[in-house]
């Protein structure tokens, strides 16, 4: 099997060459490795970091000429991607890479769709979930999640996790649009209604905070993720 790890990056100059060590050195039994990073015209050295890089790691590297969001940078890597299987892996260091083997370990057909869940449990209020910003995303992606769980009929957990892995023969057929962090809900929905069944497996994260570069906006993108809920499961 070949697995394309797509990773999107916007002014991730900190993290980028971490992330890329990790992916590139990160071994999967049986499995064929494609790396593919698409730079949505980063503002700081995040490019530069990577271009260090190219001579020593083998990753296919796109730059977009203006910025257009996540979700376009996604669609990018899915357009130039290669595998039967695709995974998207974001460019900090919040989700652990080596959860990506156990992930791939749960495939039990080519049809199969995984979304690593960091939400099956209750709010950490010792740990980072004792701060407000984090509390309200631990809320908010719940309540989304119970929303796509009502709307769309298959109980989800996380529907905003990064970790979705999902063969690319299903997303072929798929037209997305979504260009920013409505991504998320926008393929989850499109999954659901074509009669996909998302399995999910319980992986950790270390949630950063904005400080450290955090970019989703919990009351802005939440709106936003819940009117594309809601759109879609009336409409395409």
């Amino acid at each position: 099997m070949k697995l394309s790890i797509i990773i999107p990056v916007f002014n991730e100059e900190k993290t980028i060459a971490q992330v890329l060590d990790k992916v590139s050195n990160l071994k999967i039994p049986s499995v064929e490795k494609e790396v593919i990073v698409v730079d949505d015209c980063s503002t700081d050295n995040t490019v530069s970091k990577i271009g260090d890089l190219r001579p020593k790691k083998d990753f296919k590297f796109i730059k977009h000429p203006k910025n257009m969001g996540k979700g376009a940078a996604v669609c990018t890597g899915i357009e130039k991607a290669t595998g039967d299987y695709i995974i998207i892996q974001d460019a900090d260091l919040e989700y652990d890479v080596n959860d990506i083997p156990m992930l791939v370990s749960e495939l039990k057909g080519n049809k199969d769709v995984i979304y690593g869940t960091r939400l099956a449990r209750m709010p950490h209020l010792g740990d980072e979930e004792r701060r407000l910003q984090f509390l309200l995303h631990y809320f908010g992606n719940r309540f989304l999640s119970l929303v796509t769980s009502v709307l769309y009929g298959q109980w989800i957990t996380d529907m905003e996790t990064c970790y979705k892995l999902f063969p690319r023969s299903v997303v072929k057929g798929i037209e997305l649009r979504s260009k920013r962090f409505d991504f998320e809900p926008e393929i989850t929905s499109k999954l659901l209604k074509r009669g996909f069944k998302i399995r999910e497996i319980p992986i950790k994260t270390k949630p950063r905070g904005y400080e450290e570069g955090k970019k989703l906006n919990t009351i802005r993108d939440g709106t936003i993720a819940l009117w594309t809920l809601i759109k879609y499961r009336f409409t395409d």
